[in-house]
């Protein structure tokens, strides 16, 4: 039961990167999702800019660990996301690159949304 936890707690982590980086997409289509997508972008951005750790990992490690499995050390970008999406060896450059690609396209989109508001 609790690795199902852990596994459900992995795919909301995913859902939510997936969010931060794509949801201003979204926003194009509707506005009001601004306000639950601009602080998830914020946090994004702040937890690869600064380095942090999301809360969600030391979570589901501890998930694991509690379910009798092994946890695993690093972040869940280095974990699970990178091994499929991003080169190996996920460095602190690379990881300043994810962050600020988050802000440039959160940027473009919302520079879209603030014109089609204003023509409105």
């Amino acid at each position: 039961m609790l690795n199902m936890a852990a596994d459900l707690l992995v795919a909301l982590h995913f859902a939510f990167i997936l969010f931060v980086v794509l949801g201003g997409m979204l926003v194009l289509r509707w506005p009001w999702l601004a306000w639950l997508h601009l602080p998830a972008a914020v946090w994004g951005a702040l937890i690869e800019l600064v380095g942090w750790t999301c809360p969600l990992t030391p979570l589901e490690n501890r998930l694991r660990r509690m379910a009798g499995e092994g946890g695993y050390t690093g972040g869940f970008i280095e974990n699970y996301v990178a091994p499929i999406v991003y080169p190996p060896g996920l460095t602190p450059t690379l990881q300043l690159g994810l962050g600020l690609a988050v802000i440039l396209i959160n940027l473009i989109v919302y520079v879209v949304v603030l014109r089609r508001v204003g023509r409105r």
